[in-house]
C-alpha cells in the first residue's frame, strides 16, 4: 500500500535506535523527508547517512530534549530546512523505573514536558500543512498494572491523556493526534535485550506471557506509527493503537 507520504515532511524524536530508528527509516522508504534528534552524535550521523541513501532529505541533530529551549528551537529550524512539517512523532523516553525524585523528574521532563513542548512548537507548522499528524509512542505499561508503580508507566499514561485531549481540540484545525502503545519490543541493545542477559527470569516470564510466543520488533511498531502519520489514516484521531501481539488482556479501545 502506498501511504501517500512521498514528498511529505516529518520530525521524529529519539530517532536513532530501536523503534525511533525504525520509524525514521520507514518514513524515508515511503519517500518522506525526515528531521530527527537523539543525544549521540555518532548515531545521529550514521542514521542521517542511512536515510539519505533512500533518496530523501535527512536532517539529524544531536540534542537532549530535556533542554526545552534548545529542543523547541530545533523544531523551528527543522521545519525551515524541511520546508514544512506534515507529521510530528514523539518517540523519545527516559525509560525510567526509579522511584526516586530524580527518576520522577526525568520521566516528567523527557516523556511529558518534551512531548508537550514539542507538539506546541510543531502545531503551527502542522496546521499550515493542511493535513498534519501527531503520533505519540506510549506503552502498554500505561494501560495495565505491571511490575508495580513506577515513573515510566505513569508519565506515559499522563501523556496519552494529553494527546487524546489534543485530538478533539486540533481536529477543526486540520491536525490529527494519535497514540501507539507497544508491548514488549526486542532489539539489540534495547531494554529486553539487557534483561535477557541480566534478568533472565524476568525475560522468560514476559516472553511466556505473549500468546504469539515472541516479542515484537521495532519495525512492527514503526508500521503502526507511520500509518497513523500518513494520509491513509485521514479520519483517525484520538485513537490508541496497541501493538503487543495480544499480550494485554483488556478489551482494546
Amino acid at each position: 500500500m502506498d501511504l501517500g507520504l512521498r514528498g511529505r515532511k516529518a520530525i521524529v524524536t529519539g530517532g536513532t535506535r530501536g523503534i525511533g530508528r525504525a520509524i525514521v527509516m520507514l518514513l524515508a522508504e515511503e519517500g518522506a523527508d525526515v528531521a530527527f534528534c537523539a543525544r549521540d552524535p555518532a548515531q545521529v550521523e550514521a542514521t542521517a547517512r542511512a536515510v539519505e541513501a533512500k533518496g530523501v532529505e535527512a536532517h539529524g541533530k544531536a540534542l537532549d530534549v530535556a533542554d526545552v529551549d534548545a529542543f523547541t528551537a530545533w523544531i523551528g529550524e527543522a521545519a525551515d530546512r524541511l520546508g514544512g512539517v506534515h507529521a510530528f512523532i514523539s518517540n523519545v523516553s527516559a525509560m525510567n523505573s526509579s522511584r526516586t525524585a530524580e527518576g520522577w523528574r526525568a520521566g516528567f521532563e523527557i516523556d511529558v514536558l518534551s512531548t508537550v513542548m514539542g507538539i506546541d512548537a510543531a502545531v503551527p507548522f502542522l496546521q499550515r500543512s493542511g493535513s498534519g499528524a501527531i503520533v505519540f509512542i506510549s506503552s502498554t505499561a500505561a494501560l495495565e498494572k505491571a511490575r508495580g508503580p513506577r515513573p515510566y508507566a505513569s508519565v506515559k499514561a499522563a501523556t496519552m491523556a494529553y494527546v487524546s485531549g489534543l485530538a478533539r481540540e486540533l481536529a477543526p484545525k486540520g491536525v490529527r493526534a494519535n497514540t501507539v502503545s507497544p508491548g514488549t519490543i526486542y532489539f539489540e541493545g534495547g531494554g529486553w535485550h539487557r534483561r535477557e542477559r541480566e534478568e533472565p527470569e524476568v525475560y522468560r516470564t514476559m516472553l511466556a506471557e505473549n500468546p504469539m510466543g515472541r516479542m515484537g520488533r521495532p519495525e512492527e511498531v514503526a508500521s503502526a506509527a507511520v500509518f497513523l502519520a500518513s494520509p491513509r489514516a485521514s479520519f483517525i484521531s484520538g485513537a490508541n493503537l496497541v501493538v503487543d501481539g495480544a499480550m494485554t488482556r483488556r478489551i482494546q479501545y
